[in-house]
């Protein structure tokens, strides 16, 4: 990494201030000139990470203050920038929004990473309002380098005028964009947020012409040359010490697969290049599309949104029964939110219900409100997923819950700390090597994952 890369953090005022459309308008914008751009997102996020990766072509990595040390959150940042030419970080809900005071907010980021802060505000309906909301954010911490203004959602070239009159006045920051109002500046939006790019690129019509225009608008409505000075202004950094990203050779001859499809496309990259530089074989398997699984050491089935795809997912029996025989041969599965879902017996979504893999005895259906929590557990023994006694930071998200059957128990492999988990604080439903579990887990977080996941498959193959 070039120690003096430039870089710009694009923070909220708010949750909704708009800056998830307009960073994904300013990467492409970027691309178009040809420029080498890599991306972060402050916390554990899937979704604005997968328009980051498809439109820039480089891997969107996260950054989270709270799961992870300032050593790692350097070495994860400056490992993703080799090669780029600029680096584009995306905060969380507000500005100053944490887990605990400072701890996990954008604004930990931007002090650690000591990069130059453009804050997006919702403009809708306040002019001078803007700029002493921008004076107080300026104000309420200094050591964060909030260095200009992006007015979003504004009404016209007078609203513009005054609010842009009133910050500089008053604020003293310059503003280096204004966004008008445009209901073509949304992304679809569903129950756990924004359409995943993958499945946005493959089932929805005119999203690539939505994605165009929001790339037009952003052009037309921001000062890029601008942006890209105060970016080149940014200090420079430390190089750090190498410690996450070590290839080893403890995966070498091991074979993962990794469910991945419109239903399975919720993964942290780091969890799958940690399996690449232990040396396994990392192996893309549809649970839609495919009819069974290769020859595979230990399955990875991750998040997304198998409720919508319910029926093809029912359909596909023989890969069901790929599965099932899998588990009963022993291949150690982590099911992660989403896969824990579709390795129940029945799906309900929309008012009806499709059989699934049947490995967890349970059916899961939509619950009545929305989980968004980062969790701490600790596991209660040994599994594929890590030794007992193990502990990890990680969280869920998840909208859906489990209803498990009146005939069985079942045995729990994580007591959470922290979180809801499927039932009583109780998560990650174990059977032989078989994880289930609503918790996901970050690898630069919790370093057993994957490394005890491949020792188990190595162990499990070997038998």
């Amino acid at each position: 990494m070039s120690p003096g890369l430039p870089r710009i953090l694009l923070a909220g005022d708010r949750s909704s201030s708009g800056k998830t459309t307009i960073v994904a308008g300013l990467l492409s914008a970027l691309r178009g000139r040809n420029l080498a751009v890599q991306s972060y997102k402050v916390a554990l996020d899937y979704i604005d990470p997968s328009y980051h990766t498809g439109i820039t072509g480089r891997w969107c990595r996260n950054l989270d203050g709270h799961l992870m040390p300032e050593k790692t959150i350097r070495e994860v940042y400056a490992h993703a920038a080799e090669g780029a030419d600029v680096a584009v970080i995306e905060g969380v809900r507000g500005l100053y929004e944490g887990y605990d005071g400072d701890r996990g907010s954008t604004a930990q980021i931007a002090k650690m990473l000591k990069s130059p802060v453009i804050l997006v505000v919702d403009a809708r309906s306040i002019t001078r309002s803007a700029a002493a909301l921008v004076k107080g954010y300026i104000d309420f911490d200094p050591a964060v380098d909030i260095r200009g203004v992006i007015l979003n959602k504004v009404g016209g070239e007078r609203h513009a005028k005054k609010a842009i009159s009133a910050i500089q006045d008053h604020a003293g920051v310059e503003v280096v964009g204004v966004i008008p109002r445009d209901e073509s500046m949304h992304l679809s939006m569903r129950h756990l947020g924004l359409v995943p790019m993958l499945e946005g690129e493959r089932r929805h019509t005119g999203f690539a012409e939505r994605l165009a225009k929001i790339r037009k608008v952003v052009e037309e409505g921001l000062d890029i040359d601008r942006i890209l000075e105060i970016a080149a202004e940014a200090e420079p950094l430390e190089e750090p010490e190498p410690d996450l990203y070590m290839p080893n050779g403890a995966g070498a001859g091991i074979r993962i697969g990794v469910a991945l499809d419109e239903a399975f496309n919720f993964y942290y990259r780091d969890n799958i290049e940690l399996m690449e530089l232990s040396g396994a074989e990392v192996v893309p398997v549809s649970p839609i599309h495919d009819s069974a699984l290769p020859k595979l050491d230990g399955l990875y089935i991750g998040g997304g949104y198998p409720e919508l795809y319910a029926k093809e997912l029912s359909q596909n029996g023989s890969m069901i029964e790929s599965i099932r025989r899998a588990h009963e041969a022993g291949t150690p599965i982590f099911a992660e939110c989403g896969g824990l879902m579709y390795l129940c017996r029945e799906i309900e979504y929309g008012g009806e219900s499709r059989p699934a893999v049947g490995l967890v005895p349970a059916r899961t259906r939509m619950g009545g409100r929305r989980i968004v929590s980062y969790t701490e557990g600790t596991f209660l023994r040994d599994c594929s997923m890590g030794p007992r006694g193990a502990t990890f930071l990680g969280h869920e998200f998840h909208h859906s819950e489990l209803v498990l059957a009146d005939d069985t128990e079942v045995e729990y492999a994580i007591r959470l700390q922290r979180g809801t988990g499927i039932e009583k604080g109780m998560d990650g439903i174990v059977d032989g090597n078989m994880v289930a579990s609503y918790n996901h887990f970050h690898s630069a977080s919790y370093r057993e994952f994957p490394r005890h996941f491949i020792k188990t498959a190595r162990e499990a193959r070997d038998k």
